[in-house]
Parts: C-alpha cells; sequence; structure tokens
C-alpha cells in the first residue's frame, strides 16, 4: 500500500489520466446500455432488413441526407423525431435500424422510439460512414 501512494504522489499526472480515462470509459458505457440499446454492425443490419423486413431509419439532417442514404430509408431528422413520429407507426411491430453519420444522433433517436413503445429498435453501429466502409451502396435519389 505503502509503494501505491509513492507511486501515486511521484505520478499526479500519469495517475489523474488514467482515473479521467477510466470514468470516460465508464461513463460511455452506462450512456449506450442506457441510450443506444442494441447495436448493430452494417452486415448485421443488412441481415436483419433482409430477413425480418428491417426498416433503415435516416435521422441525419436533410443536406446530409441529400449526399447519400441507405436505399428505401425513411428520412426523419432527429429534430423532428417527436413530431413526426407518427410516419414511423405502420412500422411500429418490424425491426427499424437507425443510423446518422457515426452513430451518436441514431442511438438518441432508439431511446426516443424505445419510449415511445416501439419494441425492436436498433442502431446502426458506426453510421453511415461504417456502412460506406463495408463498401455497401448507397443511393442519392
Amino acid at each position: 500500500m505503502q509503494q501505491l501512494l509513492e507511486f501515486v504522489g511521484h505520478h499526479p499526472v500519469l495517475v489523474l489520466s488514467f482515473v479521467a480515462l477510466l470514468v470516460l470509459l465508464v461513463v460511455n458505457e452506462i450512456r449506450e446500455r442506457a441510450g443506444g440499446g442494441n447495436n448493430l454492425t452494417a452486415l448485421d443490419a443488412t441481415q436483419l432488413a433482409n430477413h425480418q423486413n428491417g426498416v433503415f431509419l435516416d435521422v441525419r439532417e436533410d443536406k446530409e441526407y441529400q449526399e447519400g442514404h441507405v436505399l428505401n430509408a425513411i428520412h426523419i431528422p432527429l429534430g423532428q423525431l417527436n413530431d413526426q413520429v407518427k410516419k414511423l407507426e405502420k412500422y411500429r411491430h418490424k425491426p427499424i435500424i437507425a443510423y446518422c453519420r457515426t452513430g451518436s444522433r441514431s442511438a438518441s433517436a432508439c431511446a426516443r422510439l424505445r419510449k415511445q413503445g416501439f419494441e425492436s429498435v436498433y442502431n446502426l453501429t458506426g453510421g453511415i460512414m461504417a456502412w460506406q466502409k463495408d463498401n455497401l451502396p448507397v443511393t442519392r435519389k
């Protein structure tokens, strides 16, 4: 124990950095479990869409959506999701795969949809960037 205290005394910056990283890791894990929940890779998302008629929900802004999106994705910007949730009513019993640019905004969308009673809501890990990195198709139409 004395050696530990001596180490902390001689290396306060190192110890504080370690504690800060540890706290950030724990906070990130809590946020992910509370907010986003079910995360899917791009491959898992395509399988869910193909085998269980999953629906893609793009929560990016209009300009981002026009730059390229998943084919047949429903577009509702995150800021308008609460007002336009009625557009998703007919998909209530289908898996909904939400995505944004990197997966952060869509995690928030997943949490909102769960509060609205949607059961099968998934977050595309890495968002459209991961989708494109895996060479999956996007459309601009």
